[in-house]
């Protein structure tokens, strides 16, 4: 096992640099830049810009500077929001995106579990019907969708909730109810249907039966033998799934204007901020395969008939 998790954290190494040099190559090379505009800069002025951010040297040199600040740590400055570098940006708008990505997650897998668990032990009557058709509307209407008709319910109709803002403003936590059931929706009607195919499955397995012919109470086989087996589907949809809630906060926070790092990234691609947006992806891609690290050494733990060698 510990073999296993040696190897498995040295793939991440070129994983990250195979990102990394492709999201370089592809900003550099698509047209335009971050100093373009309406406005007919001197060339003497713009020389003196490039010069300044070290644009004008070869893409080659460019590449090998930026690695290596990269790998100090250092993300670059940027180049709209001049006051600030790279790293200023991120460190202070990520703790809002993970916080509202991380409460989504809990909502969607708690809520989605037992969804799943219910459905099963109550399969193709009413109750099953009614939540595998909630779920069949999470995964079919997108987040730009959900996000305006939620606001327009409780915030616009019922004046329940403000219409935007976050919990450092004056209404305080209430302001993360309506992002959250937005970003966990989708995820949520993903993991309902999730764990009860595979709960369903499970149940039909003959330990299952034999548990059940012991005379273990319905409760004590569900929790203790029947989860165990069927959640490992789940787990191994955390991992992208986490990614992917933070990724889809970007509509999010436009919608209910949370101040994460999914505005930021807008912005940085419409002012074509090329280290920021290069400083975005770095930090999601490095999201994703670590907790794509952290669901195979789960998975192991979870399911004894793998062998990790």
């Amino acid at each position: 096992m510990a073999r296993f998790i040696v190897r498995r954290f040295l793939s991440l190494i070129p994983t990250l640099f195979i990102i990394i040099t492709l999201s370089f190559i592809i900003i550099r090379v698509a047209p335009g830049g971050p100093f373009s505009s309406e406005k007919n800069i001197p060339e003497a002025i713009m020389n003196n810009i490039l010069k300044k951010y070290h644009m004008d040297e070869p893409f080659l040199q460019q590449y090998l500077r930026y690695m290596g600040d990269v790998l100090h740590g250092d993300l670059g400055p940027s180049y709209r929001y001049v006051d600030h570098d790279v790293n200023f940006l991120i460190s202070h708008a990520l703790p809002v995106s993970m916080l509202l990505g991380t409460i989504s997650m809990l909502v969607a897998v708690i809520l989605g579990i037992l969804v799943g668990i219910v459905s099963s032990l109550r399969q193709n009557s009413w109750v099953d019907y009614t939540a595998m058709s909630v779920a069949v509307i999470g995964i079919s209407i997108p987040l730009f969708v959900i996000g305006p008709v939620i606001m327009w319910f409780f915030a616009m109709r019922l004046q329940w909730l403000p219409t935007s803002g976050w919990i450092d403003s004056r209404r305080g936590w209430v302001t993360i109810i309506m992002p959250v059931i937005t970003l966990s929706f989708t995820y949520f009607a993903y993991i309902a249907r999730l764990s009860r195919a595979s709960i369903l499955e499970v149940l039909r397995s003959d330990y299952i039966r034999t548990a059940r012919a012991k005379g273990l109470k319905q409760s004590t086989v569900v929790v203790k033998h029947v989860l165990k087996g069927a959640l490992l589907p789940v787990v191994s949809y955390l991992g992208p799934a986490f990614a992917g809630i933070l990724t889809g906060s970007v509509v999010v926070e436009q919608v209910f204007l949370v101040p994460g790092v999914g505005r930021i990234f807008i912005q940085a691609a419409l002012n074509r901020d090329y280290t920021l947006i290069m400083g975005e992806v770095i930090v999601y891609s490095l999201i994703l395969v670590v907790l794509n690290f952290a669901v195979d050494i789960i998975y192991g733990f979870l399911d004894p008939r793998i062998s990790y060698k």
